[in-house]
């Protein structure tokens, strides 16, 4: 199962990857910054004057199979935990034994005794 998940999770960063691009490389709506600056005018020459259809369904697209694969990793995660713990096959937890505590050292005088004084040369 865990191979699996393992497979998930590098599909899952593959598609993070490509929304990142594909939402980079979109036009901006007032043609200027960030989307042409990160080559929002190359797509336009790519896929020519559909570029914002052919981008938009990508990014679409590439959105939903990102919250899909999110959420199955996350179920198989939690479906791994919970087998794990009950085949024993979690890490086990190992209780310490509690020490008792130690009675203080006392470095001052008690209340009651008179402190003595010191004197520098």
């Amino acid at each position: 199962m865990s191979i699996f998940l393992g497979i998930l999770t590098f599909i899952l960063v593959l598609i993070s990857l490509f929304l990142i691009l594909v939402v980079l490389a979109q036009k901006a709506k007032s043609d200027g910054g960030m989307g042409s600056a990160m080559g929002g005018g190359v797509a336009e020459a790519t896929f020519g004057a559909e570029a914002g259809n052919v981008l938009s369904k990508a990014t679409i697209n590439a959105a939903i199979a990102f919250f899909i694969l999110s959420c199955a990793l996350f179920l198989g995660r939690v479906y791994e935990r919970r087998h794990a713990a009950e085949t024993s096959a979690a890490l086990p937890s190992i209780a310490a034994p509690a020490a008792a505590p130690k009675a203080p050292a006392t470095q001052f005088p008690s209340a009651g005794a008179p402190a003595k004084p010191t004197s520098k040369p």
